[in-house]
């Protein structure tokens, strides 16, 4: 038996669950037998009405799929406005079955093509979103953001462009999700907040998507839906199945797309981890049995296809913490591990070693503190009672006894470890009786931040183990056997990598070549390339609108390139401002003009050059009103256009400079 869990389970904020120190049970799951007479209905018959508030729907594990309508259950019991999906019986293959009649095959009907949309996730870290359409239908497979680089000053979030979307809202019938990462569904309330869309996605990962929505006050607006790997979930023609994966976070899955065109597979991020610290290995013979059915198209993720081998198992972090446990024991210093916040499987060796040496474990960091309190209220981290500590009383314990989880392992200005590194955290002070362990790799883009606060840190007398002086990380993603494990397993026609960097892409294309797919079956697309697949062959067919969102603070989409611009020029140059005052009828001045200068000179040691460009403002505006000129924009311009030349003569810099002129009746 199916069922519903609101939204409304009285959770609580992550600091009470944590403070209890209670893992929170399991969402019950339910399951139904097969039938035989289970009717196919369309997800296009799915009512308009927004839900009154979010639910959970658990779906039992196995063949059963949920089928987006808005007919009875399979129990007979009418669904309520606020589902969009139910389950049904059809199992996966049904969609690309061909029909027999008694008198032998029928000749098989051409079918249209699947378009596959790329809104974000290619040529780029981050923003992965993907949209798949045949005929009337489509779905969005993930739903991520990207954090910004150096060069997009002030900017918190960069979001997808979901122009495409919106012009394609009534068709698209679901998001389906891989796992929980911020660049898988970190765009998710930005997009949720105009359009009501269902969700699908592991319990792992919809209890993160429930956290993030009620941070934005959209929870009770939206339909999440829970479904288990080895699901198949219906939206009239398109049928998405979940298979396990591994990754870095729990519940991650690979999505097989069947369609009357063919199986599309994305794998999502993955791993092969033979020894996973939490659930099943990935399910290679699904992916196995899917390649003897025929996958027409693989998507697999590229982000470490330059790296040769396999990647090394979750568990060998665990035996260099036990070594590294050892050493901050035996010199009685406190230990500090900066890692990711979503990576469940990394805290919860730590936990299990901080248990077996007896020391008691603090969070820092809000995300940090949100992820602990979801995984253990959805029974993913397992934590003995009494070991976790609130960080506001860490002072109270001696320092050889306690451990302290924290983000800021990519350096982040604003991390708790850049925090602490910096004297700026208010609960931690650190100094040299501290043990800090980095339990990551830098981002590419982020060594530099990584080094400084690894600077900072040893400038205060900690002893720091960081990128590879122990084996203290290992990567989520497949290497290069592993990439062709899944390409020698699924077999496809056709293939398109995806999740990474041009060099990612290329190089991943280089390994399909390796293992016999042709090179006009392989393509590596671009940001915005909608490609068209079928057995008659694969090719790109245009573009969509794509590119980049920008928030700023309450601001999405206000901040574009002419803003990010001027703030590139404010930070290298610094800011002039030019003062005059006017008579409104003769264009005179009526007192002396004033000249402010900030980030460009020290006023005080350049009062020479600032009174030659107030003595310049005086002449262009008594020139201008000698000669009748009244526009002020005219000016303004002339103004900016002297004073920039003279500046960059004197100094060979030049500053924003910005004209200001009031008037005087």
């Amino acid at each position: 038996m199916q069922q519903k869990i609101s939204n409304t389970t009285g959770r609580g904020t992550p600091e009470s669950i944590m403070a209890k120190g209670m893992a929170a049970s399991s969402r019950t799951k339910g399951g139904k037998k097969k039938s035989a007479a289970a009717p196919k209905k369309s997800a296009k018959s799915v009512k308009s009405t927004a839900p009154k508030s979010a639910h959970y729907k658990n779906s039992a594990p196995g063949k059963n799929s949920i089928k987006g309508s808005t007919g009875k259950a399979a129990g007979g019991a009418a669904p309520t406005k606020k589902t969009r999906a139910k389950a049904d019986t059809a199992a996966a293959s049904t969609a690309n079955t061909t029909a027999k009649s008694s008198g032998g095959k029928k000749k098989k009907q051409p079918t249209k093509p699947v378009r596959i949309s790329f809104i974000g996730g290619l040529n780029e870290i981050g923003k992965n979103v993907t949209m798949y359409e045949y005929g009337d239908d489509a779905i969005l497979v993930d739903c991520g953001m990207a954090f910004p680089d150096d060069t997009m000053l002030g900017i918190d979030l960069v979001l997808p462009d979901f122009s495409y979307v919106e012009q394609n809202i009534d068709r698209i019938r679901a998001i389906v999700l891989t796992h929980g990462h911020e660049d898988h569904i970190g765009a998710l309330p930005y997009l949720l907040k105009n359009h009501n869309i269902p969700v699908y996605g592991t319990r792992l990962a919809i209890g993160l998507v429930e956290s993030k929505l009620r941070e934005h006050n959209i929870l009770n607006k939206c339909s999440l839906n829970v479904i288990s790997p080895g699901q198949t979930v219906h939206f009239g023609s398109v049928s998405t199945e979940f298979i396990n994966v591994n990754h870095s976070i729990p519940d991650a899955v690979g999505i097989a797309i069947h369609t009357p065109a063919g199986v599309i597979v994305q794998t999502g991020d993955f791993k092969v981890d033979m020894t996973p610290i939490q659930g099943d290995i990935i399910n290679l013979a699904r992916f196995a049995e899917l390649g003897k059915e025929g996958v027409l198209c693989l998507l697999s993720d590229s982000t470490n296809a330059e790296r040769p081998g396999f990647t090394p198992s979750e568990r060998t972090v665990g035996a260099s913490f036990n070594t590294l446990f050892h050493s901050a024991s035996a010199t009685g210093k406190r230990i500090i591990i900066a890692t990711f916040a979503s990576n469940i499987h990394r805290i919860q060796q730590i936990i299990d070693c901080a248990a077996r040496f007896g020391r008691k474990v603090s969070v820092s960091g809000r995300s940090m503190i949100n992820t602990v309190a979801i995984g253990q209220e959805l029974g993913y981290l397992n934590v003995p009672e009494g070991i976790l500590v609130d960080i506001g009383l860490i002072n109270r314990y001696p320092k050889d006894n306690m451990v302290l989880i924290t983000t800021g392992s990519q350096g982040e200005p604003m991390s708790a470890l850049s925090r602490m590194a910096y004297a700026d955290h208010r609960q931690v002070e650190i100094g040299c009786d501290d043990f800090i362990i980095i339990s990551a790799t830098p981002i590419p883009g982020n060594e530099k931040t990584v080094s400084n606060v690894v600077n900072e840190l040893m400038r205060r007398g900690c002893e720091v183990v960081y990128e590879k002086m122990y084996d203290v990380h290992v990567s989520g993603h497949a290497c290069q056997e592993e990439l062709k494990l899944m390409l020698g397993l699924t077999k496809p026609r056709y293939f398109i990598p995806v999740h990474g960097e041009q060099k990612h892409l290329q190089k991943h294309a280089a390994l399909a070549t390796e293992m016999g797919i042709p090179n006009e079956n392989i393509i590596v697309a671009d940001l915005g390339d909608s490609v068209e697949v079928s057995e008659d062959g694969i090719r790109i067919t245009g573009q969509i609108p794509s590119g980049r969102v920008l928030v700023d603070g309450l601001g999405v989409g206000d901040v574009g390139s002419v803003v990010l611009r001027d703030r590139k020029h404010l930070g290298q140059d610094g800011l002039v401002v030019a003062v005059a005052t006017i008579d409104a009828r003769s264009g005179h001045l009526i007192a002396p003009p004033s000249v402010i200068s900030r980030g460009f000179v020290y006023v005080r040691d350049a009062e020479t050059m600032m009174d030659e460009a107030c003595r310049l403002v005086e002449d262009i505006v008594e020139d201008c009103a000698d000669h009748g000129i009244s526009d002020w924009s005219v000016i303004k311009n002339t103004m900016r256009d002297e004073l920039s030349r003279m500046m960059y003569q004197k100094t060979k810099r030049s500053p924003m400079i910005l004209p200001i002129i009031t008037s005087v009746d």
